[in-house]
Parts: structure tokens; sequence; C-alpha cells
């Protein structure tokens, strides 16, 4: 009998809420049947989802940055059918097949002080090598990290993951040290122990979409340097032009960070794949000898779908030039939302680059307002953002999502193929939200009770 994957999908994908909930983890169906998420997709195309009716859903979210291209990119699509009609002789482990070679070329035209790569298959992966390579490297034992930053969740990853709720009850983990970002001279003082390999940052946070201070990280990497440590950015959300650069750190002049990890967006939304890039030197002392051939590797690192799709990833972003359009859109939806600050009360920044953008809800002014707002942070810091992500999905049919735990920010990650269309939709739907919200009473402020009483009780 044949395998029919569309006949076992159609048989079977209407338990999908329920196969999670036996045999996965199961509070994530219940958080969405709790918060109306739990929608049933069927088909994606570009920034938009589509359901059994075949109503259309703006994401905004773009699987939280790897769906860069969009969903379903024809030129990935074709190249991936083209590499498994090859019947390539894919990991031998003992050869040298093309397709990894021409996929760290193109990614190191992009950051030509650099000069190789180790390929791995996730974010937390690029991440993990990074802290080896620093440590092996620099032969110094500690990582410096910053407050609130995320950049895995794999144990060396968790231990340079600044959300205290990710790392909550999986110590001991490694001896590393956080420093807030943007201050010097914390990072000068852990410097002079004379023991720190690297400081690992993200030019952008994702959590809260927060940025250092201009020349904050060119003056972070000679501070490194003078102390014999390397400067490690993170890419992994913010590289492969999502801030309107190919990488965040480009916004700043000068900087070369010694090693740079990327990851989502660069497997085109349909093969896992991670990057590490860095100096010849770094790789040159992890692989100093023959007998080191393995001391650091990945089994499907560079398997072949996964690099033909980071190739036409590439492709895609320079002959459909969308870190232009990342930069282009992004302005405008900032601009457009920072219009809308003076006009809402509950509504307090708007911050990020390219179409990476963060809004920030804060304590309002009006007395009605308040005691509605106090309600909800006595409950639990962050309801009140969750209470606009609610509607602008179940009534708009927009997907977005709080920027991290306890924050009354929602960030805006869409795929980079967005256009002044996405953004007037969004801006409609979010101005009709905010409206309501402003208004004192109605649905909103309802649910915002339901949920309060459920993180009161634990439930």
């Amino acid at each position: 009998m044949s395998f029919d994957i569309g006949a076992l999908l159609a048989e079977r994908g209407g338990e999908r809420y329920d196969l999670h909930a036996r045999y996965l983890n199961h509070q994530l169906p219940r958080m969405l049947h709790t918060l109306g998420f739990d929608k049933t997709y069927v088909r994606g195309q570009g920034a938009y989802f589509y359901d059994e009716e075949g109503r259309d859903y703006l994401d905004l979210l773009a699987g939280f940055g790897v769906m860069g291209l969009g969903r379903n990119h024809p030129v990935v699509r074709k190249a991936l059918h083209d590499v498994l009609d090859l019947d390539l002789a894919d990991l031998t482990r003992f050869d040298c097949q093309p397709l990894p070679g021409l996929l760290a070329e193109k990614l190191l035209g992009h950051a030509p002080h650099l000069d190789r790569v180790f390929f791995s298959n996730s974010g937390t992966e690029a991440v993990e090598t990074a802290l080896k390579f620093a440590r092996y490297a620099t032969g110094k034992p500690r990582v410096l990290y910053c407050d609130q930053a995320f950049h895995g969740l794999t144990t060396g990853s968790l231990s340079v993951n600044g959300v205290e709720a990710f790392r909550d009850g999986f110590a001991p983990l490694l001896p590393d040290t956080s420093v807030p970002l943007g201050d010097l001279d914390a990072l000068a003082r852990e410097l002079r122990a004379g023991d720190v390999a690297a400081l690992v940052v993200e030019p952008i946070q994702g959590k809260g979409v927060h940025a250092p201070p201009p020349g904050y990280l060119r003056a972070a990497r000679e501070l490194l340097h003078k102390h014999g440590g390397l400067l490690v950015a993170d890419e992994v959300q913010t590289g492969m032009g999502r801030t309107g650069e190919f990488f965040a750190y480009d916004h700043e002049e000068g900087v070369e960070p010694d090693l740079v990890c990327v990851a989502k967006a660069l497997s085109g939304g349909y093969v896992p794949v991670g990057a590490t890039l860095g100096r010849e030197w770094i790789f040159k002392k992890v692989y100093s000898s023959m007998d080191r051939v393995l001391v650091h590797s990945a089994s499907f690192g560079t398997n072949a779908p996964a690099m033909a799709a980071g190739l036409a990833t590439l492709h895609v972003l320079e002959d459909e030039r969308l870190v232009e359009n990342a930069r282009h859109t992004g302005d405008l939806l900032r601009t457009k939302l920072a219009g809308l600050i003076d006009r809402y009360e509950l509504l307090h920044d708007v911050r990020g680059r390219g179409l990476m953008v963060g809004i920030e809800f804060g304590k309002p002014a009006s007395l009605k307002l308040r005691g509605r707002w106090t309600l909800l942070q006595a409950a639990r810091k962050g309801l009140f953002a969750q209470l606009i992500v609610v509607p602008l999905l179940q009534r708009h049919r927009i997907l977005t999502q709080v920027s991290g735990d306890r924050q009354e920010v929602i960030k805006l990650l869409p795929p980079l193929v967005i256009g002044e269309a996405e953004v007037q939709r969004f801006l409609d739907a979010f101005t009709s939200v905010m409206d309501e919200a402003h208004a004192g009473g109605g649905l909103i402020w309802e649910f915002g009770r339901t949920l309060a009483k459920q993180a009161v009780s634990g439930r």
C-alpha cells in the first residue's frame, strides 16, 4: 500500500488539538483554547494563512521570524524539488559536497571580515557553536550576556539567556554572567577579571525590542579585544534583512563581530538550518589538527535540502530586494504607529528597525482607565498587551503576539514581503481595537477580567 500524506491529513487533520494534548506539550492547546487562538489553518501563502472557509489571516509574526520570505515561496519550493530529484549522495560524512561550500561563500559575502562557516540545525545550535568556539579559541571559561537576552533553550544557550522564566528550574547552568544592555561600565568591570571569553549580544533584543545605544557594539568589541575576549552577534532573529540591513549590526558603522549566529529565515521556511560565521584564526584553533577534525560537528548540519533552501533564500532576498523593502515598509509602519501615541494614552512607545517593531503600552492618565489597568497589572503584568492581540486575531484576522512574558509590548515581525496594503490593514485594525480599549467598556476589558481571574487562581 502506498503512503499518502494528503489522505492522512484529510482523515485525521481534524484531531490536531487532541493529538497535541495527548502526545505533545499539553499546555499549548490549553493556552490556544483560552485565548481563542485555536484556529484551523489549512494553507499558507506569502504573508497570509487561510482557514477551511477560505478566509485570509494576515501573519505579522512570521513564525517568530522563520518565515522571512513568507510561506511557500515558489523559488525555495522549486529548489527543494530540484535537489530531491537529483538523488544526491548526501551526508556520506566522508566526502565534500558542493552545496555547503556554495552557501558558506554566499553568506560570507555579507560579512566580508569573516572567513568560515559552521552549519547546524537551529538558532540555539548556532549559539552553542559560538560559545564552544569562543571558549576554546580564547582559553577563557566565562561568557557575558545581556539582561533580557534570548539566545536559545538548550543548556549552553540557556546559560546566556537573560529571561529568568526560561532558566527557572534548570540549574546548574554554565558559570556565565549577565550585564545590562548598553552598559559599557558594567562590561568593563566584568572584563577586569581576565576570564571572559566573549560577550554574546543581540543587536536588537527580541524580548521587548530593545536596541543598545549608538556606539555600544563598536565600543564593546574594543573593550573585549583589549582583554582577550570576542564579540558574538546573535543575528538569529535580526539577520537576513529583518531590520533593513542584511545584519542588524550593519546599522552601526565599524562593527565587526568575531562570530555571528544566523538561522530562522535562512531556512526559507522549509528546512531547519543554523550557521555560525567566524574568523579564520578561531576555526583554525578549534580544528587545529586532523585528530580534531570532528571535535565539533552536526549530523544533519550540511544536508542538501537545507543548503538548497539557504541558497534559494539568499537569491530571493537579493532578487526581490527584500532587505530594502524591510527598510522602507518598516519605516512606514513605525511612522504611522508613532503618530498614534498622542491619540491613545495607553500607547507609550513605538520602536525597532525595519520590520522588527515593538509597540509598548503603559499606565494611562485618566482615572477611568487607570483603575482597569491597575487591576490587570495586579493580576499579571502583560495582560493588557494580550487584550490587544486577541481581538486583532478574532475580529480582524491578524496574527500578532506579545514580545515576552510579563511585558506590555506587542512585537510585529512580519514576512519581509509585506507592503503598504498590509501596513494599512494592520493600522485600521489596531486603531479599531485601541478605540474600544480607550472607550473603557466592551469585550476587551471583560475578557481582561477573565484572564486576570485565571492568573490570580493559577489556572
